[in-house]
C-alpha cells in the first residue's frame, strides 16, 4: 500500500463522496455515480482514476460496461497504521480515569 496516495485520494471531498456512494452501493457504473454527484463524466473519470491508483477503488467489466468496487483493505491499512495506535492510548486514558475515580 502507498500511504501517501491513499492520503491524497481521501483529501477531495469529491473522491470520498464516491466512496460513500460505492460504500452505500457497490458496483455503480460510471453513469450511475455521475448521476448521483452531479458531475461530469470525464471530472468523475479523473477522480476514479485516483481512487484506482490508491487501490481504493477496483474495477470489473461486464460486457460494455465497468463496474466500480470499494476496495477497504488500504483503509483497514490506514486505520491499523495511524488511527488504532491512538485509539489505543486514548482508551488507556480513559480506562485509568474510571479507576481512579471508582477508587475514591
Amino acid at each position: 500500500m502507498d500511504a501517501d496516495k491513499v492520503f491524497k485520494a481521501l483529501a477531495d471531498p469529491t473522491r470520498r463522496k464516491l466512496l460513500d456512494l460505492l460504500c452505500e452501493q457497490n458496483g455503480q457504473t460510471l453513469s450511475q455515480l455521475c448521476e448521483s454527484i452531479d458531475m461530469a463524466r470525464q471530472s468523475a473519470t479523473q477522480h476514479l482514476g485516483i481512487l484506482e491508483d490508491a487501490s481504493l477503488v477496483s474495477t470489473v467489466r461486464r460486457g460494455r460496461e465497468k463496474l466500480h468496487f470499494i476496495n477497504p483493505v488500504p483503509l483497514h491499512e490506514v486505520y491499523k497504521r495511524w488511527v488504532r495506535k491512538f485509539e489505543h492510548q486514548r482508551l488507556n486514558l480513559l480506562h485509568d480515569l474510571k479507576k481512579e475515580l471508582e477508587g475514591k
